[in-house]
């Protein structure tokens, strides 16, 4: 048994390297975007690849690469009920909604005037989103009908920047303030708006749809829950200053007193569902209830985050420190070894 890593600076492939070493696992690194990768693979049962968002290569192919490798019998990270879904807000939505999941309500148009027709007759606020983003980016909160009518009028028409680099800037100067970014990022949130990221070019602009979500009041939090390999674990985001946005605050809140047990109940039968391997679930609450924003096959990891517990499958808490990127190996592994026994079995 051999798993294969592609290792990239921005990704999870450092830690998966050091379990590996550690617990003397047979793995070897391999760069996908070699044009042999194939061939690379041909004397391992896995391939791990924490694929990248923003990356205008990752974007073309890391998909497809890994879709192709799992449709030949290989193991691979994430599989496609695990990634397919992201960064696609509206990918979600359908899915979700298919399996009754509780997703805050959410309403997508594909021509002008029945956007406008549900604008004139909805109430308000609505928060309208791209299908792609992090971090908030992309996240507007509209207030009124002509705000609803501004957007929709420019989604069917020149379209939306992939990036916005004002409000990167600005999120920059605000975690400088506080000390969470260096001078220099914020420099180069400045270059951002001279020269675009790579990746806004492959994608080009958004339009052609407009999408909007109910707007659920009175969170101060929304709630991050991780499912990785059967167990979760999980945080409280705050929203910034003045704004209803929580998702890349970098306001964290460790406590896991604070998060709702239902939360974690509904991570854990989602992800068994859709048979997920991981998911970052952001859930905000209405009327005490959880309710599923979106979701992402990766997780961040602020510091202190993997001190506090996980919960099992069982909605039991375990205190204390954990590694749930060795969590995501050993599944790897745990699926090597049923195929290779469902193999011998069929023989």
């Amino acid at each position: 048994m051999r798993i294969a890593i592609h290792h990239s600076k921005i990704s999870y492939s450092e830690r998966w390297i050091s379990y590996c070493k550690e617990n003397q696992i047979p793995f070897k690194i391999v760069n996908c975007y070699d044009s042999d990768i194939v061939r690379q693979l041909d004397d391992c049962d896995a391939l791990m690849w924490h694929h990248y968002h923003m990356s205008q290569r990752d974007i073309l192919f890391a998909k497809q690469l890994l879709y192709s490798l799992e449709m030949a019998g290989k193991v691979v990270f994430p599989d496609f009920r695990t990634g397919w879904h992201f960064d696609d807000k509206l990918g979600q939505k359908y899915l979700l909604e298919a399996i009754n999941a509780p997703l805050v309500p959410s309403h997508v148009f594909y021509t002008i005037n029945e956007a406008k027709k549900w604008a004139d007759n909805t109430f308000y606020p609505k928060v309208f989103k791209l299908r792609r983003g992090s971090a908030s980016s992309n996240v507007r909160l509209v207030r009124s009908r002509a705000v609803a009518h501004q957007l929709i009028n420019k989604a069917f028409g020149k379209g939306f920047e992939q990036y916005d680099a004002w409000h990167g800037l600005k999120e920059r100067w605000r975690l400088f303030k506080s000390g969470k970014v260096s001078c220099m990022e914020v420099l180069e949130g400045f270059a951002r708006l001279v020269y675009p990221i790579p990746y806004t070019r492959v994608l080009g602009k958004e339009r052609g749809y407009a999408y909007f979500q109910d707007f659920i009041p009175d969170n101060t939090h929304d709630i991050r829950v991780n499912f990785v390999a059967d167990k979760c674990f999980a945080t409280r985001r705050g929203v910034r200053p003045g704004d209803f946005r929580a998702s890349g605050s970098w306001i964290v809140d460790l406590d896991v007193s604070h998060i709702p047990k239902e939360a974690i109940k509904i991570a854990f039968e989602v992800s068994s569902k859709l048979k997920l391997q991981t998911a970052a679930f952001d859930f905000v609450l209405h009327n005490d209830k959880p309710l599923i924003v979106e979701v992402s096959y990766g997780f961040g990891f602020p510091e202190g985050l993997f001190k506090q517990g996980f919960w099992d499958s069982s909605l039991t808490y375990h205190p204390g420190e954990f590694n749930p990127f060795g969590w995501i190996v050993e599944d790897v592994i745990s699926s090597i070894k049923a195929k290779k026994d469902k193999t011998i079995t069929l023989q």
